[in-house]
Order: C-alpha cells, then sequence, then structure tokens
C-alpha cells in the first residue's frame, strides 16, 4: 500500500483545486466493468491517474475492456468475478492487491434489471434481483470495508439508481426500484458505522442514460415519453456520470459521506 495515497498533506489555499480530483498513486476496483457505465466508470478513475481492476461475470467483455485501456496507455486489468458469491468477491479482492499492492477506491456497480409488472413478476425475479443489486453490493462493500478500515482509509461508491428516489414511468419495475432504495439506504448505514474509520461511503444515482439498448426502435416509444418527463430534454450520457464518480472517489468529496448523488437531468423535480 502506498503511504502517499493514504496520508496526503492538507491542501491549502494555494494549491490548484483541480489538484483534489488527481487519484495518482490509488488503487481502484471497479465492478460490473465490462462495458457501458461500469466501463465509463474505469476509464474516468484510470484518467485520473488511479490503478484500475475491472470486474464482470463476463470474462471476454472485461479482459476486451481491459486490454483496450491498456493500449490507450491506462493502468488497468482484469478479473472474472461473480459479485453474489462471496468466495470469488474475496478472490477478486485478493487479485486487486496482489496485482496494484493496494485498494482505496471501490466502485459497486453490478446489477440487473427485470421490467415486470409487480403482479406478474415471477418470485425468482425478485431473488435474482436482490441477490446481486443488495446482498451481492453488501458483500462487496464487507469485503471491501474491512481492508479500509484496517488501512484507515477508503472510498466506496455502490451505483444505486433515480430510482432509489423516485418511480420512473412508464416502465414497470417494482423489484429493481426497492432494490436500489436499499442500496442508497444501505449506503448511508454503511457511511455512518465507518466514518470514524476514515471510510467514506456514498451512492450515485444515475438517470436514464443512452445506450445502444435505451437508442433501440423496441424502446423507442419509452424513450419519448421519458424526454417528457426531463427538464433539461434529454438522456444522459456516460460522461455525464463519470465526473461524479470521479468527484466521489477523489480528495475533493472527503467531507461527503453517506449522500446519494443524483445525476438525473432534473426528472427527480417533476
Amino acid at each position: 500500500m502506498s503511504d502517499s495515497a493514504t496520508n496526503r498533506a492538507p491542501f491549502s489555499e494555494d494549491h490548484p483545486v483541480l489538484d483534489r480530483f488527481r487519484l495518482d498513486g490509488r488503487v481502484a476496483l471497479v465492478t460490473g466493468g465490462a462495458q457501458g457505465l461500469g466501463r465509463g466508470y474505469a476509464l474516468s478513475l484510470a484518467q485520473a491517474g488511479a490503478s484500475v481492476m475491472i470486474s464482470d461475470i463476463n470474462e471476454d467483455g472485461v479482459q476486451c475492456t481491459a486490454t483496450e485501456m491498456v493500449a490507450a496507455g491506462l493502468d488497468v486489468a482484469a478479473v472474472r468475478s461473480d459479485a453474489t458469491d462471496a468466495s470469488e468477491i474475496d478472490e477478486m479482492l485478493a487479485a486487486t492487491l496482489e496485482r496494484f499492492g493496494g485498494l482505496h477506491i471501490a466502485v459497486n456497480n453490478a446489477g440487473i434489471n427485470f421490467n415486470s409488472a409487480a403482479e406478474e413478476t415471477p418470485i425468482e425475479e425478485w431473488d435474482t434481483t436482490f441477490d446481486l443489486n443488495l446482498r451481492g453490493l453488501f458483500l462487496c462493500c464487507q469485503a471491501e470495508g474491512r481492508h479500509m478500515i484496517a488501512q484507515g482509509y477508503g472510498k466506496i461508491i455502490n451505483v444505486a439508481s433515480m430510482s432509489s428516489l423516485l418511480v420512473p414511468h412508464p416502465q414497470k419495475q417494482a423489484v429493481y426500484n426497492t432494490s436500489k432504495a436499499g442500496v442508497a439506504h444501505l449506503s448511508c448505514s454503511l457511511a455512518a458505522e465507518w466514518a470514524p474509520y476514515g471510510v467514506r461511503v456514498n451512492a450515485i444515482s444515475p438517470g436514464i442514460v443512452r445506450t445502444p439498448l435505451i437508442e433501440s426502435e423496441a424502446l423507442a416509444h419509452l424513450k419519448d415519453e421519458w424526454l417528457t418527463q426531463i427538464p433539461m430534454g434529454r438522456l444522459a450520457e456516460v460522461s455525464d456520470i463519470q465526473a461524479g464518480v470521479l468527484y466521489l472517489a477523489s480528495d475533493a468529496s472527503d467531507y461527503m459521506t453517506g449522500h446519494n448523488l443524483a445525476i438525473v437531468g432534473g426528472q427527480n423535480l417533476w
């Protein structure tokens, strides 16, 4: 573990504020990082100077993503891991420590969603959703937290959703919404417990992010309705969410813990 990563000198007024966003000497772990927002989170942390381990259950996908980032000159590695399996989570953490020698930042992003009307939702969908979105996320936090408590420093960022704050419509996803509300409140609970140990725990709640799936013909009718619900009149881009994660991972957010950072284009205002 790098002492410079955990015991930086306080910033003075004449020190450039942008330096507080640099992650040089830090090690980050991103789950669900093979594609989409997870890939974007890993990329932003690496571009800010962190060494990043990307984890995903999709082994080919996560290795491909890491290879692309390494080719761009970033310090990135990949590990295949099932974020619902406690033993694999321990192995993921061990691989990160072995490869990079520490862990200072964790972005728990792995998740799943089914769109089902509540009265028609099979209980298996509830179990699958909560097994990854909440139980698995807690197991990741637990393993990461133990390490960070021991070293007296850490930043944990749990990916919730605007569904933790409101009920999106017209899609029906009561199970997903409930799991993400759990993520937000779990983050608050861990933040309160771990603040004395120098470990900050926050959540981030993205709005609807423009992806190939969202732009597909199958969802075109939903997209048109979503746009009427967003004061800014557009969907989020991955780049809109990246900076929020970087802020929560950096020294710039040292006095923030237990917060749910919503980046939703104002969709929570109406």
